[in-house]
């Protein structure tokens, strides 16, 4: 070339002169050629030759043209010679040319902006004319091989060029040009050259989409307006684009497609992975290579060619010879077609159908017209997938089938790295709805893997980038495709690993598995695809669908699909455990501040589709609400399934549940809107005469819209939803309601006369399909028969011929059929050989395809909501659902197979899915893996240790794992993991050679307190070769005493710190189960005891909150194991113990804290349960070792330490017994006399075990001692009371002031009063009398109150139940420590006489009625005596209230002791209790009762005069006679009596005093009988006793009482014939029973009582009615001793007698006038009986005195 040409120039000027210099062009048949060439030659020579090269610039160096758009050299007028050239048969030339003009394009010297004057269409310009002239090179197959690589290269240059642009039908030209290349090509070099070609396009024309809306919302955003000549673009922003109908003309047929290079369609893992970035890089390579090339020479076009196809090649034909090796074109191959064009889309619309048309489509506005661009070529590209293949197995070398797999490969290279104007454009989305998922849908179920496999890549790209906008379409896939292809049988091997190779991507990706659960498995119209995921691949994991029936599958491949379904569920536990990980808190984090991150134990986190929380989640997106929404979808599908079988029960269950409402339109629109119902069922129902059903169909049929339809679409669109039912009557039905229907919604139509017209018509039609479309039919009805049959059926008219033909023609096209559900799915037949099994699999990936294809279009209007999870609850509903059928699946592979891969799997399966039971806390799901993980282990099971393999040591790693990071969430699944390590620890002694028998004895069955035994040592026969026998198993169980295994154990208790309380709490329960378990063997092991010490120090430093938990636990184990039978278990128990305690006291505690004595208390529980000396002596030890060491810190353990020692006290172990009280003694003398205030909590534990010591007969010396320091006690208590007082309590309920009494005084006296009612005479003598010391000399601080309290405790002295059974023990008691404690209290009441009067003298009153009530001699006697005493020292001081009171318990206790029974006993009778019905206080006692204290001998005594062989025969009947209870009784009520009668006496007149009184007037009648005069001072008497005190009515009172005492003696003493009676039967003795004594006392204390009273000048009021009662008791003595008919019974009288006469004869002579004379008659009658001599003295004196006070004689005769 010539230095003065510019670059532009010489490229023209040597172009053209090259094709002038080819042959060809000299022929006369390119003489046009020729003559362009010339003429545009000598214009650019001549146009060059002024200009000069510039300098220093070499002319083979190309310049962009800097005067395109000026008046220089303008390259678009010197296009006619190469379009020549291009239209040429000349290969030469064809490639000249085109190398041209690629160069000028490329260089900037040709845009082609300027308009097109040779085209007819407006707008069109010179580079679309360039563009066709390009393209028009290729003429098919035969095509120069050359000339295609020059098409390829400029139509790359063009597309990609920043100087030309071309839209819309340019572009799909261009693209179909390169697509037809590909397809005609039979070399894998050009092939790859045009599928690289077009990729390179395809990503060119959407980068530039991209990249052009970036800077057009950049520009926005900075306010700043963009330059309409984009630099990179192409096209000017502001163009509008052109008019839809050209572009879509244009791209009808046109094969825009963009293909993925060749390296990214090879299959990664069975997918087609992400484009590799080197389609770029080559695209650029291609665009720049020519200029590089023009540096060192000039290029020649096949150099150039080369260039490009080397690099295209070099990136693409590496990775994709492995696809392509094998559908390489063969020389021999046939050619069908010569020159193939791009294969044409014959689409055919179904009548009726409702898809939105292309031009439609076309109608909306792009923002740019590259974005047009775009959306024609990926449009093109999904119509281009849709054509079918043809019938049969497809060649791998036809145009069909490659086409399809390059239209796919380019549609995947597009959706694979998608930007954000294809993710989120409305088009684009509606297009991916309308044509590439309907395109899918057909070939995602194609029999030809190749198609297959990039379908199922696309689907993975669609779901990691438009999810969002395809729900429906995703479940048609899931549901219609790939989860039928797993589960037909008659699938093939490469179509079931692909999709499984999916779902082990989608299984990878936490937030797809979990949008997957959320939009489907919890939506109401959706299928549970989750669910049925999960339990297909658990199936397939099984090994179920790849079993006998599976044809075709080797050994290798069953492995292989088996191990790719564990993968599957593997990856959606692990889905689950990264979607939950923020609930899980690490326990090996909780105490250190850096995260410990463990990756071995980790499951490896999944690469990620997409990222969580997308922009489109939605903001009520609650886990709540979706776990409401699955239960009622369960129960929905429950109702849907009854209906299927059983249509009223199911819709009476869903309205039930109150899902549906009972109203027609309400069952209508469920039948409408759900498709899973069985269409077969809802036309019977529809069609029922029922009337219910009945409203349901006109219901139904009443929500169609029939507006404006064509007959058969309607009759279409009413058939869709149900299967006609098979009886003629519902047909008919039916089809009445749908004629009405259709005539109702096109009133206007005026071809049908009526509804009539339109029902008959329908049945017609519906005839008319059965008679053409039935096999069973074999002469079909003819177009004419047809027309024929429906004549006047219009009103007597005909219908129009040409409308009847049309709908003939329809139906014999197109049959009608009901739509396609949800519901349908693939058969499951089983063939029989591999030819059958291809046959049924291609009919049903047919089957499948229409099916999915029917779904797909009537979703692509659709729009359903997707809803992107982001709560972490999601997956609690999700593992519920699902944790069946995963422990299913690696519990089959974990126990079926010994393959390393699958045991791995399920491994970490089982261990993802403990996680998540783990995190929400699924307890029940939880177990199950945990107890199927340890059963693994074979460490719990029953089998022989020779059998664990190496998964069981995989299994026992993953257990321990598991442990060490779940641990805060296992609960009561500790257990079985712990009783797996309990076995693993003796299985590591088997590991060291240590025999098994030397270790433990098998135990068959569970041990005796329900645990485990240990098994898996049954199995094992030891004889014979016993040593390589021995051997095996330690070999087997050698890798179980690995260092890991070792380390990881030890790990799982040291780590137990970093357990967060509650399981920490779990931990220790289930570590005490285990060891319980290992104690009770035959032969006892320690290991957990061991290790549960080792926790507790491990775990010392814990909160107190948790430690109490945790020792409430550890503390009953303790118990247990304290007691075991073996000593050498129980001593480590309580040395454990010690150790423990004494650290734990170390720290302290604070007041009112109780947890010392929670800690010390299995102490307590041992000594108390454990007999053993040995232990004992041990438990003391260790209390007395933290007393005497920290006793500076203990606080509420006193409790248990006096508790311990109370235990002790009672023993009979000198050792033990006097180390307990030596250090309890010291705690008294020290600790009490130091700091009391410490010890006050255990103050009464002190007491109790200072009382417990007492009561030890064994040991007198220290009982002694013991009642000693309870004294001391005392003064402690008495010298600190406001330690007591101010202390806080734990019951808030007692006043400060009492808690002094309520926590020490009263304990005191509580304990004392237990020795006094244990011990024996000297100790609880002793104990007496220090109570009442204490008593005596701290009781004046005592509070009112508090003396109510110590009162019961001194009556408790005398409670029957305690007092001893033995006679002897009886006597002694009695006569010692009742009576001392009876005069002991009164002592007390007379003491604090003012305190205690008021609140107790009552309740003593109400003491000493119920001792006199006892039926024991004794104890009557001493209440008699006590009584007495009482008011005696303290009748002074009473009140009147104090005398009635005082008055009516004398009162009460003589009517409670009258023995009535003395007079109406009968043989017979004596079983009777001695009650008084005029008693108010009867006795309680039983007869046995008084039998047992009714012994003594006193009472006969007193009342008879036997001798002492009377009494011993008396005793003897009493024995024997049945009657002896009573008996007893009785006597000692007459000895109550007597003795009442001597007190009441003692009270008024003093003790003695009447004695006296009767013996001075014996003496004195006696000295009258001798006539002798004694000293009147011997008659004069002080007024003593309490009688002053006494009011009136109350002696009137007491006389009662002994005058119905008295009256009672004279009735049983004139009963002659019961006393014989009572004699026979034994009573008293030989003698008959009288009451001498007490008919002559009580009527003697009462006549005494009258004359004190008759002689009382205070009470004179009173006279005139005690002269009255005593004249009449007098009267009635005398009458009733002049009945008396026994010398004895007169003689008792005697000194009544006397006491009588005496007194009246000291009254004046008025008062003894009154008596004498009513007295005197009888005094006569008793001068007839033989008196003593003293008695007649007396009543001559009487009679002496009456002569002078009746004038009878002169007084001096009285002298």
């Amino acid at each position: 070339m010539q230095k003065t040409g510019t670059t532009k120039e010489m490229f023209i000027i040597k172009a053209l002169e090259k094709i002038l210099q080819e042959r060809e062009t000299k022929k006369p048949h390119h003489s046009q050629l020729r003559k362009a060439c010339q003429d545009a030659l000598e214009e650019a020579k001549a146009q060059c030759q002024p200009a000069a090269a510039p300098e220093g610039v070499s002319s083979a160096l190309p310049l962009p043209s800097q005067d395109t758009a000026g008046g220089g050299f303008q390259a678009d007028k010197y296009l006619l010679p190469f379009e020549l050239a291009c239209q040429s048969k000349s290969a030469k030339i064809i490639v000249t040319a085109l190398d041209c003009l690629q160069k000028l394009i490329a260089y900037g010297h040709l845009t082609g902006d300027r308009p097109d004057p040779t085209s007819p269409t407006a707008g069109q310009r010179q580079i679309d004319r360039i563009v066709q002239t390009v393209c028009g090179c290729f003429t098919g197959a035969h095509t120069d091989e050359e000339v295609q690589l020059q098409i390829l290269k400029a139509i790359l240059t063009v597309l990609t060029s920043q100087y030309v642009e071309v839209h819309e039908g340019t572009v799909l030209q261009a693209v179909r040009t390169c697509y037809n290349i590909y397809l005609a090509s039979k070399n894998i070099v050009y092939q790859t050259t045009a599928k690289a070609t077009l990729t390179q396009v395809i990503n060119v024309l959407f980068m530039r989409m991209e990249t052009q809306a970036q800077s057009a919302e950049t520009a926005d955003t900075n306010g700043q307006a963009e330059s309409a000549d984009a630099g990179g673009d192409g096209g000017p922003p502001g163009a509008p684009p052109d008019d839809p109908t050209s572009a879509d003309g244009a791209a009808d047929g046109a094969p825009s497609d963009t293909p993925a290079a060749a390296g990214e369609g090879g299959p990664l893992n069975g997918v087609p992975s992400s484009p590799p970035a080197g389609d770029t890089a080559s695209a650029g390579s291609s665009a720049d290579g020519p200029a590089e090339q023009a540096a060192g020479a000039e290029p020649t076009a096949e150099t150039v060619v080369r260039s490009i196809v080397e690099e295209l090649v070099d990136s693409a034909v590496p990775s994709e010879a492995t696809a392509s090796v094998s559908s390489e074109p063969r020389e021999n191959g046939s050619e069908r077609s010569s020159a193939p064009n791009t294969p044409k889309m014959n689409r055919r619309m179904s009548q009726g159908s409702e898809d939105a048309s292309e031009s439609d489509m076309m109608t909306a506005k792009f923002s740019h017209i590259l974005q047009k661009d775009a959306f024609l070529v990926f449009r093109s590209l999904c119509k281009l997938s849709m054509k079918p293949l043809p019938e049969g197995t497809p060649d791998p070398k036809s145009h069909e089938l490659r086409s399809k797999v390059l239209s796919l490969e380019l549609l995947l290279s597009i959706l694979q790295s998608p930007g954000r104007v294809f993710t989120s454009n409305e088009m684009f989305i509606t297009a991916i709805k309308q044509y590439l998922c309907v395109a899918l849908s057909k070939n995602g179920a194609s029999s030809v893997p190749e198609v297959f496999q990039l379908s199922l890549a696309i689907f993975l790209a669609l779901l990691a980038n438009f999810k969002q906008h395809l729900k429906k379409q995703i479940e048609v896939f899931f549901k219609g495709i790939f989860l039928n292809l797993l589960e037909t049988p008659s699938s093939s091997f490469e179509h079931k690993w692909m999709v499984i190779q999916v779902l082990t991507r989608i299984c990878a990706d936490a937030q797809s598995v979990v949008d997957i659960y959320v939009n489907y498995d919890c939506d109401f119209a959706a299928a549970n695809i989750f669910e049925r995921l999960v339990a297909d691949l658990s199936k397939m994991a099984h090994g179920r669908q790849t079993g006998p029936e599976q044809l075709g599958v080797t050994v290798t491949q069953e492995r292989s699909i088996r191990l790719k379904a564990l993968e599957c569920l593997v990856g959606l536990l692990k889905c689950m455990v990264e979607w939950s990980r923020e609930l899980y808190v690490n326990p090996h984090s909780q105490t250190n501040l850096e995260t410990d991150r463990e990756t071995a134990d980790e499951p490896v986190q999944p690469a990620s589709l997409a990222t969580y929380g997308s922009q489109n989640s939605l903001a009520n997106n609650t886990p709540q609400q979706y776990e409401s929404l699955k239960h009622k979808k369960e129960i929905w599908e429950q109702g849907i399934d009854m209906f299927n079988r059983k249509p009223k029960r199911g819709l009476a269950f869903l309205q039930e549940q109150g899902l549906l409402e009972a109203t027609p339109d309400s069952i209508a629109a469920f039948f409408h809107d759900d498709h899973r119902l069985d269409r077969a069922v809802l036309g019977d129902y529809l069609g029922d005469p029922d009337q219910h059903n009945r409203e349901v169909m006109y219901a139904y049929v009443d929500r169609l819209d029939f507006n404006d339809r064509d007959f058969v679409a309607a009759l279409r669109l009413f058939l869709d939803g149900f299967r006609l039912p098979g009886e003629a009557q519902k047909i008919d039905r039916l089809m009445e309601k749908f004629a009405s229907r259709y005539c109702e919604c096109n009133p206007n139509q005026n071809l049908f006369a009526s509804a009539d017209t339109a029902y008959v018509l329908a049945y017609s039609i519906i005839m008319l399909t059965t008679d053409l479309h039935s096999a069973q039919v074999k002469h079909k009805m003819t177009k004419e028969q047809y027309i024929k049959m429906n004549r006047g059926i219009n009103d007597s008219k005909d219908l129009p011929e040409d409308y009847l033909s049309q709908i003939y023609d329809e139906i014999a096209g197109n049959e009608i059929k009901m739509k396609v559900t949800a519901s349908a799915k693939p058969g499951k037949q089983v063939a029989q050989s591999e030819k059958q099994r291809r046959l049924l699999f291609n009919l049903e990936m047919e089957q499948m395809s229409l099916a999915a294809k029917s779904l797909m279009e009537a979703a692509s209007h659709v729009q359903a909501e997707f809803t992107c999870a982001t709560h972490v609850e999601h997956v609690r509903p999700m593992f519920k659902l699902a944790w069946a059928p995963f422990l299913a699946a690696f519990s089959t592979g974990l126990q079926d197979c010994d393959d390393p891969r699958v045991d791995e799997l399920c491994l970490d399966g089982i261990r993802c899915a403990i996680r998540i039971a783990c995190i929400f806390q699924m307890k029940l799901e939880r177990d199950a893996y945990v107890q199927a993980l340890a059963r693994f282990t074979l460490l719990t099971a029953n089998a022989a240790i020779t059998e664990m393999k190496a998964k069981n040591i995989d299994t026992i790693k993953t257990l321990i794992s598991v442990a060490q990071t779940d641990g805060n969430y296992l609960g009561h699944s500790w257990l079985d993991i712990l009783r797996c390590i309990s076995q693993l620890e003796l299985a590591q002694l088997i590991g060291t050679g240590v025999r098994p028998g030397r270790l433990a004895h098998p135990a068959k069955g569970k041990t005796a307190d329900g645990g485990h035994g240990f098994h898996f040592l049954e199995n094992i026969d030891f004889t014979g070769n016993a040593e390589r026998r021995l051997a095996s198993v330690v070999e087997s169980m050698g890798e179980t005493n690995s260092q890991s295994v070792v380390v990881a154990v030890d790990r799982i208790f040291t780590g137990s710190i970093r357990l967060d309380g509650d399981a920490v709490v779990d931990f220790v329960d289930a570590l005490c189960h285990v060891s319980r378990d290992e104690l009770a063997q035959p032969q006892p092991r320690m290991f957990s005891l061991t290790k549960l010490v080792e926790i507790s120090y491990y775990n010392m430093g814990r909160i107190r909150l948790q430690w109490s938990r945790i020792w409430k636990i550890l503390g009953e184990h303790f118990n247990r194991v304290g007691c075991n039978p073996v000593e050498e278990i129980s001593f480590f128990a309580v040395d454990s113990l010690r150790q423990l305690s004494m650290k734990f006291i170390e720290k302290g505690e604070l007041a009112n804290f109780r947890f010392q004595k929670d800690f010390l208390r299995p102490f307590e529980y041992i000594m108390k349960s454990n007999r053993s000396p040995t232990i004992q002596d041990m438990v003391v030890r260790c209390v007395a070792q933290m007393v005497n060491s920290q006793a500076r810190n203990i606080r509420s353990g006193w409790n248990n330490i006096f508790s311990v020692f109370h235990l002790a006290a009672s023993g009979m172990d000198e050792s033990v017994v006097e180390l307990s009280f030596q250090t309890t003694g010291s705690i008294i003398s020290t600790v009490f006399e130091n700091h009391l205030a410490i010890v006050i909590d255990s103050f009464q534990d002190s007491i109790k075990c200072l009382s417990e010591f007492a009561c030890n007969a064994q040991f007198p010396d220290t009982s002694m001692e013991a009642i000693r320091l309870i004294r001391s006690c005392a003064r402690y208590v008495a010298d600190s009371p406001h330690l007591f007082r101010d202390h806080n309590i734990e019951d808030k309920t007692i006043p400060e002031e009492d808690r002094v009494w309520v926590r020490a005084w009263f304990p005191i006296m509580f304990e004392l009063s237990c020795i006094v009612n244990r011990c024996k005479l000297d100790v609880r003598t002793r104990a007496l009398t220090v109570m009442f010391e204490i008593i005596k000399t701290y009781g004046m601080t005592y509070r009112q109150h508090w003396w109510k309290d110590l009162f019961q405790i001194l009556f408790r002295i005398f409670d029957n139940m305690k007092l001893p059974e033995q006679q002897l023990e009886k006597a002694e008691w009695m006569t010692t420590t009742c009576n001392h404690a009876l005069y002991a209290i009164i002592d007390v009441f007379t003491q604090y006489h003012d305190t205690l009067q008021p609140i107790l003298l009552e309740p003593l009153y109400s003491q000493l009625h119920w001792c006199v009530r006892q039926d024991n001699e004794q104890l009557a006697r001493s209440g008699t005596n006590c009584l007495e005493n009482l008011v005696i020292s303290n009748g002074v001081k009473f009140r009147p209230e104090t005398w009635d009171q005082t008055c009516r318990c004398m009162l009460d206790i003589f009517n409670s002791t009258i023995p009535h029974q003395l007079l109406t006993w009968r043989p017979g009778e004596a079983g009777e209790p001695l009650t008084d019905p005029k008693s108010p206080h009867s006795p309680t006692d039983s007869p046995s009762e008084i039998m047992g204290r009714a012994d003594s001998m006193h009472s006969i005594n007193s009342i008879g005069s036997q001798t002492n062989d009377d009494k011993n025969r008396k005793i003897m009947k009493m024995k024997v006679h049945q009657d002896h209870q009573l008996f007893a009784g009785l006597l000692i009520r007459c000895v109550v009596q007597l003795e009442l009668i001597q007190t009441i006496d003692n009270i008024v007149f003093f003790p003695t005093t009447s004695r006296k009184e009767d013996a001075e007037n014996l003496a004195q009648a006696q000295a009258e009988a001798l006539r002798q005069r004694l000293s009147d001072d011997a008659q004069q008497r002080e007024d003593q006793g309490m009688y002053p005190y006494l009011s009136a009515p109350q002696l009137f009172q007491l006389i009662d009482c002994l005058m119905q005492s008295h009256r009672f003696a004279k009735r049983f003493n004139a009963d002659h014939d019961q006393r014989n009676l009572l004699w026979r039967a034994g009573f008293k003795g030989n003698a008959k029973p009288n009451l001498l004594k007490q008919e002559t006392q009580s009527l003697a204390c009462a006549l005494r009582i009258l004359f004190r009273l008759y002689t009382d000048e205070a009470r004179r009021a009173e006279w005139p009615q005690v002269q009255q009662r005593l004249i009449a008791t007098c009267r009635e003595a005398l009458e009733y001793y002049l009945s008396l008919q026994s010398e004895a019974h007169r003689d008792a009288w005697v000194a009544l007698l006397l006491l009588f006469l005496t007194r009246v004869q000291k009254m004046d002579d008025e008062r003894f006038r009154a008596h004498a004379s009513n007295y005197y008659p009888l005094l006569c009658e008793v001068m007839c009986f033989d008196l003593k001599p003293e008695l007649r003295a007396v009543l001559r004196k009487f009679f002496l005195r009456i002569g002078p006070v009746f004038n009878i004689t002169p007084p001096a005769a009285t002298t």
